[in-house]
């Protein structure tokens, strides 16, 4: 059975909870301002929004050291910027301009940040998993005392690669951490519909993980727990599965009203919106309603610059349009005036 008391989830320090607080409502802000860009058609193509999800991004992410590398999947702008990449560049790329995260050829489905160990979103269900078994592996040959956390959806585990990537990590025991984020839904599928069996975790056991339950929407759990897999992973407990249970309150996309969900069950998701929740756990340890004010309308700031900076951006020079290409030998410009 799922292990579900690894950790002390109530005793978290003040101060540390303002900063997930703060990181949660920076991708909250971001989320917001990519959802308005899009639907006013400054980005253009498929936006995927994690508004309700973000205690998990930054719950595990604040538990990694610069140099430990995550993978993450199409809806991935919080475990960027949890993971530090610059929100900037991340906007940029969004719109499709210069200075990108990707140079502006990416987009939403494919920020990535080497430097900030961000190996990259992927548009392509599981694609992040044998990634992240990949990098972990690397790890391990090179004697690298670095751990990578794979982030993945509920459609995820019903694809080959989650089977291939966690009985790879179990086998050669690598240090990765799996996080499901199960928010219910497979694009626009309930989950419960095309999922054979109990689940997740029960499939991750199976193949010799050990496996963990946590409230996706309790940031101060996924810290907790997160706080305790990371460093054993990192002393060579092998690879952990962790399921962490949300709800995506946004339809798949930025531009999909979610028709196809029970409309009084997901307006009553939002009174379990994690920002509400941290913010009432700040209140009860002493924060001031003031100071929660600060934090919000410092990170609506943040992203109102970056937007109207990546508004105002240049696109690409046309011959950039040649580079970044896999092909034998280099591909030539020839200006075609």
């Amino acid at each position: 059975m799922p292990n579900n008391d690894a950790h002390p989830k109530h005793n978290i320090d003040r101060d540390r909870l303002v900063e997930l607080y703060r990181t949660m409502r920076r991708i909250r802000a971001f989320e917001e301002a990519a959802e308005k860009a899009s639907l006013s058609g400054r980005v253009g193509g498929a936006v995927h929004l994690s508004i309700g999800q973000e205690a998990i991004a930054a719950g595990v992410c604040a538990n990694l050291r610069r140099s430990d590398q995550i993978t993450t999947t199409h809806r991935g702008h919080g475990h960027c910027i949890a993971k530090g990449t610059d929100p900037g560049a991340m906007m940029l790329e969004l719109f499709g301009k210069q200075g990108g995260t990707c140079g502006g050829k990416g987009g939403s489905m494919h920020i990535a940040d080497f430097q900030a160990g961000m190996l990259g979103a992927n548009g392509v269900v599981a694609a992040g998993i044998p990634i992240a078994v990949g990098a972990a592996h690397g790890a391990k040959l090179l004697g690298e005392d670095r751990v990578v956390v794979c982030f993945f959806g509920d459609g995820a585990i019903n694809r080959g690669p989650f089977m291939e990537g966690l009985n790879w990590a179990s086998v050669f025991h690598l240090p990765v951490l799996f996080v499901c984020e199960q928010n219910g839904f497979a694009s626009t599928t309930h989950s419960d519909a095309v999922t054979a069996g109990p689940g997740a975790n029960a499939r991750a056991e199976s193949l010799g993980l050990e496996a963990f339950e946590v409230d996706g929407n309790d940031v101060a759990a996924v810290d907790g727990l997160v706080g305790d897999l990371i460093p054993r992973i990192r002393g060579g407990a092998g690879p952990k599965f962790l399921s962490a249970q949300t709800y995506r309150l946004k339809g798949h996309t930025s531009v999909d009203p979610g028709h196809y969900r029970d409309q009084d069950y997901a307006a009553a998701q939002w009174e379990k919106d994690p920002l509400l929740r941290t913010a009432a756990d700040l209140r009860r340890l002493g924060v001031s309603e003031a100071q929660l004010a600060l934090i919000d309308k410092g990170a609506d700031a943040e992203m109102k610059v970056v937007t109207d900076a990546a508004e105002a951006a240049d696109y690409p020079a046309l011959e950039q349009a040649f580079t970044d290409i896999q092909d034998i030998g280099a591909p030539v410009w020839r200006d075609q005036s």
